[in-house]
């Protein structure tokens, strides 16, 4: 294992993975282990390979997924790369500063406090305690744990240790990232401050990025290499390897329920997998007569609570509201209903042609949907006198959407589509929540006019 801070040329490769594997050895009995230190003589054991000749190449800039079930050796092979375990055989050349989020809490000394640990990883990690002084309010503000950064670690929650976790490696200038399943911890807010992170980092660092996540993959990364037993299955596109993945997946699955081994064609596979969707995509009509419901939770606009914001200042976002079709205010709505959006813009000086519009993104921080005022409002007077208030409404059918958090970005430009200044981004102005799990397909279920089967003889 080598690592320097000569970083090689954008496009070469920063990490080379060449033959590695991995064996442990397994004694039935502690006194065998005890046996074998002692004596140096080899004791009863049966050798476990977590990894076998394992090659492959990361260039700088990259982003790469690795996928793969729990036990395929995903973690063996993170930790050898960032230098905290030895390969068996073979080498791994690693250029550049790595900061790697592993398992939750490695690299935090539970006794002690999140500061001393903030000093220590950072130290770890190649900074100076000049360095971590000078980083310590930034890296204080993104973790956002308040009072507990004085508390010892043990006295955390899973979701502030990730925070306080993320927060060092996200200010310790790092060339490469490792990011292991970190973003399936914490809540909404934080998720997103992590995905704009990322998406920063990825425009001049190399980026492993390993989650069960197939959408995370697929929308993160370029290449992927899937693991199985401890061997590359498969290595390619991003989209290629996440579909052939599941597909196989999913063949397990059917095999474990039936008793029988199934061969999976990735065409045919992904050509069930459509047909299956469509079966699956319940229109409203049938759910409301099921019983069956894509319940969203809504909550209220908290400029407090929001998300990071940027623009000239010439207008203010004062409130985000998602409402039911009457425009009333609604804690519960549902995906596939009629629902208003309504954004309300101050102006703290007189502005021409007012722009209004948002997105709502998922988890990820996927934009899946949005909108503005523009196209609806190019021949009208859309200035505004400094100290007027102005609601932009949105009435838009719901789409039903997998169960999990989503967020509405809310923003207010001056002049027209192709040129104008934003006036107000607000980042994760609200947020609201598919309570309920009802389509298993895709990013989000679209409306439906119809589904219709006709016969006809065959020719």
């Amino acid at each position: 294992m080598s690592s320097e801070r000569q970083q090689p040329a954008l496009g070469e490769p920063v990490i080379r993975v060449d033959g590695v594997g991995k064996t442990y050895r397994m004694y039935e009995k502690p006194s065998q282990r005890l046996w074998q230190a002692l004596t140096g003589r080899d004791g009863k054991h049966r050798e476990f390979h977590a990894l076998r000749d394992v090659s492959f190449q990361v260039r700088r800039g990259e982003t790469v997924g690795i996928i793969g079930r729990n036990g395929s050796g995903k973690s063996t092979l993170l930790q050898i790369i960032a230098g905290t375990l030895r390969p068996t055989t073979g080498t791994c050349q690693v250029h550049g500063r790595v900061a790697a989020l592993l398992e939750l809490g490695s690299g935090f000394n539970p006794d002690f406090t999140g500061r001393e640990n903030v000093y220590l990883n950072g130290t770890i990690l190649g900074l100076t305690r000049a360095q971590i002084d000078e980083r310590m309010q930034q890296i204080l503000d993104f973790a956002d744990i308040g009072e507990f950064i004085d508390q010892p670690v043990r006295s955390y929650s899973s979701g502030m240790a990730v925070r306080l976790a993320f927060a060092v490696i996200a200010h310790v200038d790092a060339d490469i990232l490792i990011v292991d399943e970190a973003l399936s911890v914490g809540d909404a807010f934080f998720a997103q401050k992590c995905m704009r992170f990322l998406r920063n980092f990825q425009k001049h660092g190399t980026l492993l990025f390993v989650s069960h996540d197939a959408a995370a993959v697929t929308n993160l990364c370029s290449r992927a290499i899937w693991l199985e037993d401890g061997q590359v299955r498969m290595e390619g596109s991003a989209g290629a390897i996440v579909e052939a993945y599941m597909a196989q997946q999913h063949a397990r699955g059917r095999a474990d329920a039936v008793g029988e081994v199934v061969h999976v064609d990735v065409g045919v596979e992904r050509r069930r997998q459509r047909e299956e969707a469509c079966r699956e995509d319940f229109r409203k009509k049938l759910m409301d007569e099921l019983g069956v419901c894509n319940r969203l939770a809504v909550f209220e606009f908290d400029p407090d609570r929001a998300g990071p914001q940027f623009g000239a200042g010439g207008a203010t976002i004062v409130d985000v509201a998602l409402l039911d079709a009457e425009g009333q205010p609604a804690p519960l709505l549902s995906g596939g209903e009629v629902v208003n959006l309504r954004i309300s813009v101050r102006a703290n000086k007189a502005l021409e042609s007012t722009i209004v519009g948002f997105y709502v993104k998922d988890r990820l921080g996927q934009r899946l949907f949005g909108d503005n005022t523009y196209l609806a409002y190019r021949n009208a007077d859309t200035s505004m006198a400094a100290g007027e208030v102005i609601d932009a409404t949105f009435r838009f059918r719901m789409p039903v959407l997998p169960s999990g958090s989503y967020m509405v970005d809310a923003a207010v430009a001056s002049g027209s589509q192709d040129d104008h200044t934003q006036q107000h981004w607000l980042h994760d102005a609200l947020e609201f929540r598919a309570v309920d799990e009802t389509m298993r397909h895709g990013l989000v279920g679209i409306p439906m006019a119809a589904i219709e089967i006709a016969r006809r003889q065959g020719e």
